[in-house]
C-alpha cells in the first residue's frame, strides 16, 4: 500500500515483512532508467515510439489527487519518513520551508504536532465515468472523516465514499462537477506480457501529477496481503502518494491500480505492484451498482496439485485445485462436490492453482451460477453450484496446515495400526472416526519428506475410505496394479484434513 501521510497526525506506515524487504504503504526513491535503452518505447502496433507524450496527454487529465482528513491520535515515535526523519522534517530538509505542504500542522504555526486533532493523508485516483466516479485504493481513504479530490485542471471538489472492498484494497468515490469530467478507459490486464511498456501516473509527495515509465516485470505475484492477491509487478517508480493511481499501457488504457512496492529501506527500489484491471474493473462495477460488494462463497478447503498428487490420481498435469474438505450445508455440498475432487475449470476458465479458484469464486456474486468441471476417480464430472454469500469464511480457502499422514507399508516406509476409539478421542478426532494410525515413519522415506509424522491418521487411500491398517495395504496394492507411482492419502491431524501423495519406494 502506498498512500502517504503528509502531516504529523497522518496514518502510520504499515509494514508487511518478507525477509529483509517490506511491502509498505508509503514509498519514495529515485526514478528507474527509461525502458528500451535510449528512452524509446514500443507502441501497441510494434512501431518505435519516441515519446510517451500523446499517451500522457490523453490519460493525465483523468488522474486526481485524493486528500483525506483523519481524526486519529498520532504516535510520532513509529511514524518515520525516509532516512528515519519524521515526514514534516524530511520535507523541510528537501524542499525548505516552502515545501509542498504549507499550512499543515507540523509545528510551524505554533501547534505541537502531537496535539493536532486532525491528520491529512495523500493518495491518487482516476476518473472512470464522466459523471464523477473515481477509483482509488481502500487504504488511501481508510478512516477518513473528509475526502477532497483535486483535479488535473486545479479544481478541488468534495468527494463522497460510494463503497469499498477491503479484501481487494479498492475504493470508489463520487464527485459532482459542472459538466462532464475527463475519463480513462479500462484495458486488458490479462493480455499484458512480461516486458510490455507501462506508465504509472499519480501525485508522489504532493508535488503534482507525475508520470514514470517502466515495463511489466512479472505477473501473478502473491504478496500475502489478501486472499485474492494477483499483482502485476512493474519497475516503474512508485512513490509516496502514488497509491490508487492508474497503471496504463501503451494505448493509454488502465491495466492496473498502483498499490505497493518492495523496499528494504522505505524508498522506491524499482519493484512496484499493481492490482490487475481484470479484477479491479469487476469490483468497481459492483460497488457502483450497489454501494457494497459481497464475494462469492462455495464452502470448500483446497490445496495445490503437485506432481506426486497428479501421478497418484492419474492427472496428466499438476494443475487444478484439490478439494480437501467440504463444509456441511455449503453450496459445494448441495451441488454434490466431494473430498478428493480436483477443480479444473469454473465457467469455462481454467483453474491451474488454488488461487485461481479463490479469485474465480470471489468475482461471482451470491446467487450467481458457477459451472465447475472436476476430476473424480479418473473421470471429468460437471457440477452446477449456486454461489452463496461469504460470511466470515473464505470463498475457497487454501489449506495452510502442513500436510500430515503416514502409513505402515513397506512401499511407503511407514508402519501403522488400526485406529481405536480411545486413540481417536485422545487425538481430538470426532466420534466414530475410522482409519489407520501412523505408528512409525522411516526418517529416510518419501513420507517423512512429505511431513508425515507419528500420530497422524490415514482416513482414505486413493479416495477409498480406510477402516483398518489392512485397508491401506490393499489400497496401495490396487494403485500399483493400475501402474500408479504414488498413493494419495487423506491425512487427519487434529481438526485439519489434507491430501498427501506419497511416492512408492523404489529398490
Amino acid at each position: 500500500m502506498i498512500g502517504k501521510p503528509v502531516a504529523s497526525a497522518g496514518r502510520k506506515m504499515v509494514l508487511a515483512g518478507l525477509s529483509t524487504l517490506a511491502v509498505i504503504v508509503a514509498l519514495g526513491g529515485p526514478l528507474p532508467p527509461l525502458p528500451f535503452g535510449g528512452g524509446a518505447a514500443m507502441a501497441a502496433t510494434g512501431d518505435p515510439l519516441a515519446s510517451y507524450a500523446d499517451i500522457v496527454a490523453a490519460s493525465k487529465p483523468a488522474v486526481v489527487t485524493v486528500t483525506t482528513e483523519i481524526a486519529r491520535p498520532v504516535d510520532r515515535t513509529e511514524q518515520r519518513g525516509p532516512q528515519g526523519f519524521p515526514p514534516d522534517e524530511f520535507f523541510r530538509r528537501f524542499f525548505g520551508e516552502n515545501g509542498p505542504f504549507p499550512g499543515l500542522p507540523d509545528g510551524r504555526q505554533g501547534q505541537a504536532p502531537d496535539e493536532a486533532p486532525q491528520g491529512r493523508a495523500l493518495g491518487s485516483g482516476f476518473i472512470v465515468s464522466a459523471d464523477g466516479y473515481i477509483v482509488t485504493n481502500n487504504h488511501v481513504i481508510d478512516g477518513a472523516t473528509r475526502i477532497t479530490v483535486s483535479l488535473d485542471d486545479g479544481r478541488e471538489l468534495p468527494a463522497t465514499l460510494v463503497g469499498t472492498d477491503t479484501k481487494s484494497d479498492i475504493a470508489v468515490l463520487k464527485v459532482a462537477a459542472d459538466g462532464a469530467l475527463p475519463t480513462v478507459d479500462w484495458g486488458d490486464s490479462d493480455a499484458l506480457r512480461t516486458g510490455d511498456a507501462v506508465l504509472a501516473i499519480g501525485d508522489p509527495f504532493g508535488i503534482g501529477t507525475t508520470v514514470t515509465a517502466g515495463i511489466v516485470s512479472a505477473r501473478g505475484r502473491d504478496l500475502h496481503s489478501g486472499p485474492y492477491d494477483d499483482f502485476i509487478q512493474v519497475d516503474a517508480a512508485i512513490n509516496h502518494g502514488n497509491s490508487g493511481g492508474p497503471l496504463v499501457d501503451a494505448t493509454g488504457r488502465v491495466v492496473g491500480i498502483n498499490t505497493a512496492i518492495y523496499s528494504p529501506n522505505g524508498g522506491n527500489v524499482g519493484v512496484g505492484f499493481a492490482i490487475p484491471a481484470a479484477h479491479a474493473q469487476k469490483v468497481v462495477a459492483r460497488i457502483i451498482e450497489s454501494g457494497t460488494i459481497e464475494h462469492g462463497f462455495i464452502g470448500v478447503s483446497i490445496q495445490p496439485v503437485d506432481g506426486d498428487i497428479a501421478g497418484a490420481i492419474g492427472l496428466a498435469k499438476a494443475e487444478g485445485a484439490l478439494v480437501s474438505s467440504v463444509q456441511d450445508g455449503s453450496p459445494a455440498a448441495a451441488a454434490g462436490m466431494s473430498v478428493g475432487d480436483v477443480v479444473l475449470s469454473v465457467n469455462g476458465s481454467t483453474i491451474a492453482t488454488p488461487k485461481d479458484l479463490s479469485r474465480a469464486i470471489a468475482d461471482l456474486a451470491p446467487g450467481d451460477k458457477a459451472a465447475l468441471v472436476v476430476q473424480r476417480a479418473g473421470a471429468e464430472v460437471q457440477l452446477a453450484v449456486t454461489v452463496g454469500k461469504m460470511e466470515g469464511v473464505e470463498t475457497a480457502s487454501a489449506s495452510q496446515t502442513a500436510p500430515g499422514g503416514e502409513v505402515a507399508v513397506a512401499d511407503l516406509g511407514l508402519t501403522l495400526r488400526t485406529l481405536e476409539p480411545t486413540q481417536a478421542e485422545a487425538l481430538g478426532l470426532p466420534d466414530g472416526t475410522a482409519g489407520a494410525l501412523i505408528a512409525q515413519v522411516d526418517p529416510g522415506s518419501e513420507a517423512a519428506d512429505k511431513g508425515i509424522r507419528e500420530g497422524d491418521v490415514i482416513l482414505s487411500v486413493n479416495q477409498a475410505p480406510v477402516e483398518s491398517a489392512q485397508d491401506v495395504v490393499a489400497g496401495v496394492e490396487k494403485a500399483k496394479e493400475k501402474h500408479r507411482d504414488a498413493a494419495l492419502l487423506m491425512i487427519a491431524r487434529g481438526d485439519s484434513r489434507s491430501f498427501v501423495a506419497v511416492p512408492f519406494h523404489v529398490g
